[in-house]
């Protein structure tokens, strides 16, 4: 398993922290404000070139205790599937009452896990390597990044009900097609 950041120039601290933290094998570091679409698409096309699966993880992520070992488990358990470490409360806001519902039926029947039919967030999450090339081969770079990467995927998403990583939540360095500010809450749902 490999790791690479997706970063800001403006949190390059932020992504050096992580990235030792992590052990992260790779930062992808945005020196022009290209933009988290351009960034992202540069993570996936390091990856393709990768034997290992490789997570992508932004830069603003707050990783659990034991995040390298727990994220394993996961993607050993899921190694057919797109999985997002972050259920994010807050943004989009279209999709918290169908996140709320699934939980309450994870809850019921005991499962640890939902799936979305998209990735809602691109804080952290991992394409199985033997579909990156099929993610890379349908990307719309006019998408916001975790909507270019789900929609390119093309299936259901994997979520944990608790989440491997946070989100700093700080001020966003994007700027955002709908130009609306993002001033809902953006954290885990659910910490593991």
């Amino acid at each position: 398993m490999l790791i690479a950041i997706v970063a800001h120039h403006s949190r390059r601290a932020m992504a050096n922290d992580l990235a030792s933290e992590l052990e992260a094998d790779s930062i992808f570091m945005d020196e022009h404000s290209a933009g988290a679409n351009a960034n992202h698409l540069r993570a996936l096309s390091w990856a393709a070139e990768q034997s290992d699966r490789v997570i992508i993880i932004e830069e603003d992520a707050l990783p659990v205790d034991g995040f390298r070992d727990k994220a394993q488990d996961w993607l050993t358990r899921f190694p057919d599937n797109l999985c997002s470490f972050y259920l994010g409360t807050g943004r989009p806001p279209q999709y918290q009452m169908q996140i709320a519902e699934r939980l309450i039926v994870a809850d019921k029947t005991r499962a640890d896990y939902i799936t979305l039919s998209r990735l809602i967030h691109g804080v952290c999450y991992s394409v199985p390597p033997e579909h990156v090339h099929r993610v890379l081969s349908r990307w719309d770079n006019s998408k916001p990044a975790d909507y270019a990467v789900g929609d390119a995927w093309g299936g259901s998403v994997i979520y944990p009900c608790c989440s491997l990583v946070d989100h700093a939540d700080g001020e966003p360095v994007e700027r955002h097609p709908d130009s609306a500010p993002r001033t809902e809450r953006r954290r885990a749902w659910r910490l593991a």
